[in-house]
């Protein structure tokens, strides 16, 4: 009986050393859980957005050059007005009575200057007559110089005459477009926005300080400025589309265009680690949506580029990793292209995990083209329908690498990350 124990005790040493070995071998690493897409071909579009407010393309402050008491106002907030339409007017009596007083003047100075060609007349009659009587040997060379001497002066006094009646024509037209002004018209069709005086009260016209009336804006050519960064105004262009939604109006969008881009940057906290640079652009609605009024805030989502046909994967598909730690075998990318640098100068990559059907991972280096709010184009280095790793982020931007094995795991079936996307 003792040899059949002691094999029973073989037996269990040898499951015993088999279980250790098995033990002490390396185990592979768990596979990474991962969510996994298709690079697909598909349209995509660049678009550029901003927020602004609705403002009207063409707004006119009505406001007087002179000064003096308004008597009369003829329209009130939101009316309707046409180019040419009285508005208001100043108490003109006072203007009237300039007009007058320089209507007298320039009268009083034509009766001179015909008061000194009766003398012109008179005095080259004596010259003829010196002249004349010179001739017979019966007038003097001097009296016939005194004689020219006179009709010289006679006409000298009315070329001065002349000139006095011009500036009293002067000062005549200026009275008469002082008085002009006394009544104040709309220079466009509009409406009326804003009304900052009242009957009775006085206005003090200046060529230095604005004294508005009312405010008349074209409420039928409405638009929205909005600021871009300077990575995007580089990308737009005039007469884009774009599509304008108003806050107040929810679930419509209305057509518009770009109108304008500024040439000149506004920089905000320049020189401190907040700095930031936008450009101005101005959208214009095609036409005036009903109900949208100024000051009304909205969206503008401007088409900047399209592409008909593209491959493209989700925007979070794409990391980068630093240009240090790719591997040439790993770079189908003719040329090698960097995307950017970073603080420190060392140069960085964007790049795709490619899933292979072994299921690891293979770092590749990609070129991409425009982007979308979802979607990114992929220029170089990734061919339809193959699968890559679009999430989540961390796993994508710091943990993953090449040739790690991955797991897919589809949002709603757990994991340790539950599903979020990158």
């Amino acid at each position: 009986m003792t040899w059949w124990k002691a094999l029973i005790a073989l037996a269990i040493l040898g499951g015993l050393a088999a279980i250790t070995v098995a033990g002490l071998k390396e185990r592979p690493p768990p596979a990474t859980e991962v969510q996994l897409g298709t690079a697909k071909r598909a349209p995509i579009t660049r678009t550029v957005t901003g927020a602004g407010k609705v403002q009207p393309a063409t707004t006119v402050k009505i406001s007087s050059s002179i000064s003096g008491d308004l008597i009369e106002l003829t329209v009130k907030e939101g009316d309707h007005v046409t180019k040419g339409q009285v508005l208001g007017r100043i108490d003109r009596r006072r203007f009237e009575a300039n007009v007058r007083q320089a209507q007298a003047g320039q009268n009083a100075a034509k009766s001179d200057v015909a008061t000194s060609q009766v003398e012109v007349e008179r005095t080259q009659r004596e010259l003829e007559r010196v002249q004349g009587l010179a001739s017979r040997g019966l007038s003097s060379q001097a009296e016939v110089e005194s004689a020219q001497s006179a009709l010289a002066a006679a006409k000298a006094r009315v070329a001065a005459l002349n000139d006095r009646v011009n500036q009293q024509q002067a000062i005549l037209d200026e009275a008469q477009n002082n008085l002009a002004k006394t009544t104040l018209v709309s220079p466009i069709d509009g409406t009326v926005i804003e009304r900052n005086r009242e009957i009775g009260e006085r206005v003090r016209g200046s060529d230095f300080n604005e004294d508005v009336v009312m405010s008349l804006a074209a409420l039928a050519s409405m638009e929205v400025k909005i600021e871009v960064g300077e990575h995007e105004v580089v990308h737009l262009a005039m007469e884009q589309k774009a599509d304008v939604k108003v806050d107040a109006l929810e679930g419509q969008t209305f057509d518009g265009s770009v109108v304008e881009i500024a040439q000149k940057a506004l920089i905000r906290n320049a020189g401190s680690e907040q700095e930031t640079t936008s450009f101005p652009v101005t959208v214009a609605l095609t036409s005036r949506p009903p109900g949208v009024m100024p000051g009304m805030s909205a969206e503008v989502r401007i088409t900047a580029e399209q592409r008909e046909s593209a491959v493209v994967v989700p925007v979070q598909a794409v990391t980068v990793r630093p240009e240090s730690s790719l591997k040439d075998a790993t770079v189908p990318v003719e040329g090698k292209p960097i995307e950017a640098k970073g603080r420190t100068g060392e140069r960085f990559a964007k790049v795709v995990f490619v899933v292979g059907k072994d299921q690891k991972v293979t770092l590749r280096r990609v070129r991409t083209g425009i982007a979308s709010d979802t979607d990114i184009e992929i220029l170089e280095g990734l061919e339809e329908g193959e699968r890559i790793v679009e999430g989540p982020y961390r796993t994508l931007a710091k943990e993953l690498k090449d040739g790690d094995a991955v797991e897919e795991v589809k949002p709603g079936q757990g994991g340790k990350f539950k599903g979020k996307r990158g």
